[in-house]
C-alpha cells in the first residue's frame, strides 16, 4: 500500500535520497511513502521521521510524518501548524555567484501521543547546525522532562542531535513540555542560539467518565406534570475535553419498577438533567424509582467510547391528595356532669397520605351542637383519633343530651384538583350522667349586721342552702364548721342560727369588726354530698367598755416648774363611743386636789403638774377620772403613779434624786454605804491575816541543832547535778570510802563529806579573749571541757554522796537493843511543835498517861 506523501526541495527533488526512521515504512525517489509487507498497523495514528539527503553537498532535511486512517481521530491537527519542518542550511555558490543568505532554526511544536507503545528510546526530532561541517558540534536540551523533574523523559545524541522520547507519556500528568535545544564546539562555546522546543502530548481515549457520586438522590412530587425536574447527575471524563475523547454523554439503561410505564424518566444527555416524561405518579402506589445512569465519552459513541454507571435515587415526595375520611357517620359518647378534662368519645379517621405529616395530620372542629363550648376535640399525635374532651362542666339539669356536629380536615390544605370528601363530616352524641350534687348556699358568704353585746339566745338570721339535684328527693342536714369563740348554732333541719354567747367586737376573734363562722350543708344521697358557706356578722359598737389612763407611771421634778405630764387615754370602742376624753381629779383625798391639778391639751390629752411650789421627793398615787364621750358616757378612776424627785439645772432628775424618788430615804441610804464599808473592811483584814500566817509558817525554824536533825527525807544543797553525765557512778567507792584519799586529804578518816565543796585549790580554766577568733571558739571549748574532767572541785558534788563511816565494827552496842518506853522524866512536849509530820511521834513519847 502507498500513501501519496510527496517531499519537495527547491530543485523539484532532483539528487535526493529519502531515508524512514519506522521499517513498516519506505519513501520513493519522488517522494511517495509505501509500506510492502503489510506489517504497519494504523488501528491507532503512526507518526516517523523521514531523512532527505542531497548528494552532491550531503545537504540534509528532516521532517516528521503522521498517518491516520481516513475518519480516524487526529488528535495532532492543530491550526496554523506547518506540516514540513525546515532547518537552517546553507546554499553553496551558484554559476551567477550567488549564495543564500543563512536562516533561524525554524522547529514547529512536536506533537507525541500518550500512551505509545514504542519501541522507546524513539526520536521526535533530529537537530542539526549548518556549521557542523566546518567544526565538531554537542548538541543538548534542558528543561523539564530533560534535566528538570521529571528527568530525562527526553534525551537527545549529542553528535547526532536526534531527540528521543524514552518512555509512554500521559497527557493527564502534563499536557506539554517546553525544553530548548542548545548548540556548542567542543570548547563549549555557542555556536548557534538555543531554539524552544514545544512538545505536546496528544490525548487518547484512556480515561473513562467518573460521576461524582455513584448513588444521587432525588426527589419530585406525586402528580408532577411531564417535564418536571427531578435531579442533575455530572459525571467528568480526565481526558481532554475539547475532543471527542473527554465529551461526555448520559442516558437511562433502566428504570425500577416500571410501574405506571418502564419510561417515567428521561436525561439530557449533554447536561445530566432528569425531568419525568409522562404522568401517573403516585406516591401511594410507588414511593420510590432506582435508575440506572449510563456515562460514555466520545460523544455517547458506544462503539469507541468508555462507559461508567450510578444510580439515581428518586423519591416520590408526598402531596395532600387525599382528604382525611372518618370512619363512621356517627359516633357517641356519656360523660357525667361537672367533670372536667375527660375524654368522652373517640373519633377515628383514615388518611392515605404520609403518616406523621401535615398531609396526614387531622385537625377536628365542632361546627355545630355546643353554642357553650362544653367541648373541644383534641387529636392524638399517634394515632390521628380525635379525642372529644370536656373543656366546661355540663349539667344534667340543663343539658341531658348534646348532638354534635364535627368536621376533618388536615393540617395542609388539598392539593389543587383535590375536593374534600364527603366522609370527611360526622355527627357525635353525648349523653350526660345525672350524679349528686353537693348543696350550696345561694349567698357565700353571707353578710348580716347586728349590735354587739346581743343576748344568749338571739335567732339571728337563717342560713339555708339549694339542691341542685331537682330530680332527686333529698334531704339537706346543717352543722357547724368552724365557730373560733363558740357564739353561734345553726338547727340541723332549717339552718337557723341562734346565738350561744354575748357578741362582743372587741373580742379578738373579731377582724375589722367582722367575726365569720363557718357551717356545712350535707344531703343524704348516695354517696353523700356536702358544700359549705361562711356566715359573716358585722358587729356595730355600743359603749361597753370604760377608757383607760395612760401612761401609768411617770416623773415630775419635786419644784413647782414648767414641768408637767402629758396623759391621755385609750378605749377599745370605735368611734363616737371614745374621745374627746375628760380628765379630773376626784375629790377624795383631798391632799390631791391640793397638791396637783390637771389642764386639758385638746380631745384626747390633758396636762398633770403640781399645784404647791414643792413636793417632797417619793412615789405618789395620782388618781385619775377619765370618761368617755358615748352615750351613756363610761367613766374609770385610774392610778398613775408619779415619781416626784429633785432636778438639775435642766429639769431632769438627778441620780440621788431619782434613787431617793424610788422609796428610800436618806438614812436609808447613809445605813446602806456603811454597811457595805463594814463588810469591805472585814475582807481586808481576813486576807492581811492569812497571809501573815502564811508568812509565819514558812519562816519557822526547828528546835533542834541541824546536825541532829533526824529528818532525812529533804537535803537541801546549794548546788545542782549536772545533768545525765552525772548518773555514770562508781558504786565501789560506797564500799571503800578510803579510795577518796587522793581527793580528800584534809578531814581524818570517818567525817569525810562530798555533798559539799571540798577544800582543795581549784583548777585554772583558760581565759577567754576579748574578741575571740571564731577559728578559737572550738579550742576554747576543748580546753575548758578538758579541765573541768581534771577539777575535783567543779560541781556537782552529788554524784557520789559518801557520809560519815563508821567503819567496820563499832565499840558501842547495838541501839537496837533500845526499848522505847520513858522514864517519865524526859519531856517531849516539844515534838508538837515541830509540826504534822511529828504528830506520830509527839504522841508516842509525849502522850503522858493516855499511853
Amino acid at each position: 500500500m502507498s500513501f501519496p506523501v510527496k517531499f519537495n526541495d527547491c530543485q523539484e527533488n532532483k539528487d535526493v535520497g529519502f531515508e524512514s526512521s519506522d521499517p513498516n515504512f519506505n519513501v520513493r525517489t519522488d517522494g511517495s511513502i509505501y509500506t510492502e509487507h503489510g506489517g504497519a498497523n494504523l488501528s491507532e495514528p503512526v507518526q516517523f521521521m523521514v531523512t532527505a539527503k542531497r548528494m552532491p553537498d550531503k545537504q540534509m532535511w528532516e521532517t516528521t510524518v503522521k498517518l491516520a486512517l481516513v475518519g480516524q481521530a487526529r488528535p495532532w491537527t492543530t491550526a496554523g501548524q506547518p506540516s514540513v519542518t525546515l532547518f537552517p542550511w546553507k546554499q553553496q555558490p551558484s554559476s551567477n555567484g550567488l549564495r543564500r543568505q543563512k536562516r533561524d532554526w525554524v522547529i514547529p511544536p512536536i506533537n507525541e501521543p500518550e500512551n505509545s507503545r514504542g519501541p522507546f528510546p524513539r526520536m521526535l526530532v533530529r537537530i542539526r547546525s549548518d556549521q557542523d561541517r566546518e567544526i565538531q558540534i554537542r548538541y543538548s536540551i534542558t528543561g523539564v522532562g530533560a534535566d528538570q523533574p521529571p528527568m530525562e523523559v527526553f534525551t537527545i545524541d549529542p553528535v547526532a542531535g536526534k531527540m528521543y522520547v524514552t518512555k509512554p507519556l500521559d497527557r493527564e500528568e502534563r499536557a506539554s513540555y517546553h525544553l530548548r535545544a542548545h548548540a556548542v564546539d567542543m570548547n563549549g562555546n555557542k555556536v548557534e542560539n538555543p531554539i524552544d522546543l514545544y512538545i505536546y502530548v496528544i490525548d487518547m481515549n484512556d480515561n473513562r467518565p467518573e460521576f461524582h457520586n455513584q448513588v444521587y438522590n432525588g426527589s419530585v412530587d406525586e402528580g408532577s406534570k411531564p417535564g418536571s425536574y427531578v435531579m442533575k447527575v455530572t459525571a467528568n471524563d480526565a481526558d481532554d475535553d475539547t475532543t471527542a475523547n473527554g465529551m461526555v454523554r448520559y442516558r437511562i439503561l433502566s428504570q425500577s419498577p416500571h410501574s405506571p410505564i418502564p419510561n417515567m424518566f428521561t436525561i439530557n444527555s449533554e447536561t445530566g438533567d432528569i425531568v419525568t416524561v409522562a404522568a401517573g405518579l403516585d406516591r401511594e402506589k410507588v414511593s420510590q424509582y432506582t435508575v440506572i445512569i449510563q456515562a460514555t465519552d466520545m460523544e455517547g459513541n458506544l462503539n469507541f467510547g468508555l462507559s461508567n454507571t450510578a444510580t439515581a435515587i428518586i423519591s416520590v415526595t408526598d402531596v395532600n391528595d387525599n382528604p382525611p375520611e372518618l370512619t363512621a357517620s356517627t359516633f357517641s359518647g356519656e360523660v357525667p356532669e361537672n367533670r372536667l378534662n375527660i375524654v368522652v368519645a373517640n373519633l377515628t379517621v383514615i388518611d392515605r397520605d404520609q403518616p406523621h405529616t401535615a398531609n396526614w395530620n387531622a385537625v377536628y372542629r365542632i361546627v355545630s351542637g355546643d353554642p357553650s363550648g362544653h367541648f373541644t376535640i383534641r387529636t392524638d399525635p399517634f394515632t390521628n383519633d380525635g379525642m372529644v374532651t370536656v373543656v366546661k362542666p355540663v349539667d344534667y339539669e340543663m343539658n341531658r343530651a348534646f348532638m354534635l356536629t364535627v368536621i376533618v380536615s388536615n393540617q395542609a390544605p388539598l392539593a389543587n384538583g383535590i375536593q374534600s370528601s364527603f366522609q370527611s363530616t360526622a355527627g357525635v352524641t353525648i349523653s350526660v350522667m345525672d350524679v349528686n350534687e353537693a348543696p350550696f348556699f345561694p349567698a357565700n358568704p353571707k353578710l348580716i349586721r347586728f349590735e354587739e353585746g346581743v343576748p344568749a339566745g338571739t335567732t339571728l338570721s337563717t342560713f339555708a342552702a339549694n339542691d341542685p339535684d331537682r330530680f332527686m328527693q333529698q334531704i339537706i342536714r346543717y352543722s357547724k364548721l368552724s365557730d373560733p369563740a363558740n357564739w353561734l348554732n345553726i338547727n340541723a333541719t332549717n339552718g337557723q342560727i341562734i346565738t350561744t354567747a354575748v357578741l362582743d367586737r372587741e373580742s379578738v376573734y373579731v377582724k375589722n369588726n367582722i367575726y365569720e363562722a363557718t357551717f356545712l350543708a350535707a344531703d343524704n344521697g348516695s354517696p353523700p354530698a356536702s358544700g359549705t358557706g361562711t356566715l359573716q356578722i358585722y358587729l356595730i359598737d355600743v359603749n361597753d367598755n370604760a377608757p383607760e389612763l395612760l401612761p401609768q407611771e411617770a416623773q415630775i421634778c419635786e419644784k413647782i416648774n414648767t414641768n408637767s405630764i402629758n396623759i391621755t387615754a385609750s378605749d377599745s370602742d370605735v368611734d363616737p363611743n371614745i374621745g374627746p376624753f375628760v380628765f379630773e381629779l376626784p375629790s377624795f383625798p383631798p391632799s390631791v386636789r391640793r397638791n396637783w391639778t390637771i389642764s386639758r391639751l385638746n380631745g384626747d390629752y390633758a396636762q398633770l403638774s403640781l399645784r404647791i411650789q414643792y413636793l417632797e421627793s417619793g412615789v405618789y398615787d395620782v388618781p385619775i377620772i377619765v370618761t368617755d364621750s358615748g352615750n351613756p358616757p363610761l367613766s374609770n378612776r385610774s392610778l398613775i403613779k408619779v415619781k416626784v424627785c429633785p432636778c438639775d439645772e435642766k429639769g431632769d432628775c438627778t441620780t440621788i434624786g431619782a434613787v431617793a424618788a424610788a422609796g428610800l430615804g436618806t438614812g436609808a441610804i447613809i445605813a446602806i454605804l456603811i454597811c457595805i464599808i463594814i463588810l469591805l473592811t472585814m475582807v481586808l483584814l481576813f486576807v492581811v491575816w492569812m497571809k501573815r500566817r502564811e508568812k509565819e509558817r514558812q519562816t519557822k525554824q526547828l528546835l533542834i541543832d541541824p546536825e541532829d536533825d533526824v529528818r532525812d527525807n529533804i537535803l537541801k544543797y546549794d548546788e545542782e547535778g549536772g545533768g545525765e553525765e552525772d548518773q555514770d557512778y562508781d558504786l565501789s567507792q560506797l564500799q571503800q570510802p578510803e579510795s577518796l584519799d587522793h581527793i580528800i586529804s584534809s578531814k581524818p578518816t570517818g567525817i569525810r563529806r562530798v555533798d559539799e565543796r571540798p577544800v582543795v585549790a581549784e583548777s585554772q580554766y583558760p581565759i577567754r579573749p576579748v574578741v575571740p577568733h571564731p577559728g578559737d571558739i572550738g579550742d576554747f571549748i576543748n580546753e575548758g571541757l578538758r579541765a573541768a574532767d581534771n577539777d575535783p572541785t567543779a560541781p556537782p558534788y552529788d554524784s557520789l554522796l559518801v557520809f560519815d563511816y563508821e567503819g567496820s565494827g563499832s565499840t558501842a552496842g547495838s541501839v537496837s537493843s533500845l526499848n522505847s518506853s520513858s522514864t517519865g522524866d524526859q519531856d517531849y512536849d516539844y515534838l508538837n511543835d515541830w509540826g504534822p509530820r511529828f504528830k506520830k511521834l509527839a504522841d508516842m513519847y509525849g502522850g503522858g498517861d493516855d499511853d
